[in-house]
């Protein structure tokens, strides 16, 4: 099974992601991006969308493809929807090439920071609408194939846990995590869930995920688990400063938000709330893909 692979590949987008130059780290990691591009006069055939002309749309796909670069600091990485909508709308590798440059030329200029931030942020999500791929990290090695690398992390959620499993991903070049874990820290499982998002990192379970794992397994662009994989629910251990009535709403209410946030359905975190600490809801294979807290049942991972 190979859960990170991208619905196609194109020979000239690896060597357009090889070829473009190492500038766009240093410029990219203060505000990944892309300045507007003359729109045509008139729009040419084959407009995905009223309104979003071609040269639009290439501005988009190396905005979105230069954010995968400057966020792993690596010219092997791009985006699924990056190779997707290369191939369905027909752009060539000069293309890619000829655009990213201009982006990366267009960075440097200081005044261009927040408006260029702001585009390559909703890059990957736009094209992900336009092609009906997920944006999700694809990472290429020297030679020009795919690299599916994943971190395998088990054990309990405790402080710097999420530091220490993203400096694995970004020094292991991952695509994905497989975690299996009893829970902890809310807050270190959140803010890892919330990496791995932002990223376009693929979360799995295999085996057990309770309590806070849950919240990181929310995290991940795409969320596998296996048919023995155990999915644990139960209510949240409240913090001394909000141990109230209103201090359990309120932890009830983070984490319905969180969970939205993810895209995942809040009435998991309502059934979290009506379990006691000390028991344990088993969420089934099926709720989990019903809720989106999965996006599939795979064999092996």
């Amino acid at each position: 099974m190979n859960p990170g692979q991208p619905p196609s590949r194109s020979a000239g987008l690896r060597k357009a992601i090889r070829l473009v130059t190492m500038l766009v780290l240093c410029l990219l990691l203060a505000a990944c991006a892309a300045p507007g591009q003359p729109r045509p006069d008139q729009p040419e055939a084959g407009e995905p969308l009223p309104g979003l002309q071609r040269d639009d749309l290439l501005t988009g796909i190396a905005a979105c493809h230069l954010r995968r670069v400057a966020q792993n600091g690596d010219r092997g990485a791009t985006d699924a929807v990056v190779i997707a909508a290369v191939e369905r709308y027909g752009f060539s590798v000069d293309q890619m090439i000829e655009r990213s440059n201009a982006l990366m030329r267009a960075a440097s200029n200081p005044a261009e920071h927040a408006s260029l931030r702001e585009l390559s942020q909703g890059a990957c999500e736009q094209l992900a609408a336009l092609t009906g791929v997920s944006p999700s990290l694809v990472r290429f090695d020297e030679t020009g194939q795919l690299d599916n690398t994943w971190v395998s992390v088990n054990g309990e959620i405790g402080d710097g846990f999420a530091d220490t499993v993203i400096a694995r991903l970004r020094r292991d070049k991952a695509v994905g995590l497989l975690i299996n874990s009893p829970g902890g820290s809310l807050y270190e499982a959140r803010r890892l869930g919330r990496y791995l998002r932002a990223n376009g990192l693929r979360v799995g379970v295999d085996s057990l995920c309770t309590s806070a794992c849950v919240d990181v397994l929310a995290g991940g662009i795409e969320r596998y688990v296996t048919g023995d994989a155990k999915l644990g629910i139960h209510q949240s251990k409240v913090p001394k400063h909000l141990s109230s009535h209103e201090g359990g709403q309120l932890s009830v209410v983070a984490a319905a938000l969180y969970l939205r946030e993810m895209g995942v359905d809040d009435g998991i975190a309502l059934a979290a709330a009506a379990v006691p600490n000390n028991s344990m809801y088993w969420i089934s294979v099926a709720e989990a893909l019903k809720s989106s807290l999965a996006t599939r049942l795979v064999e092996t991972l």
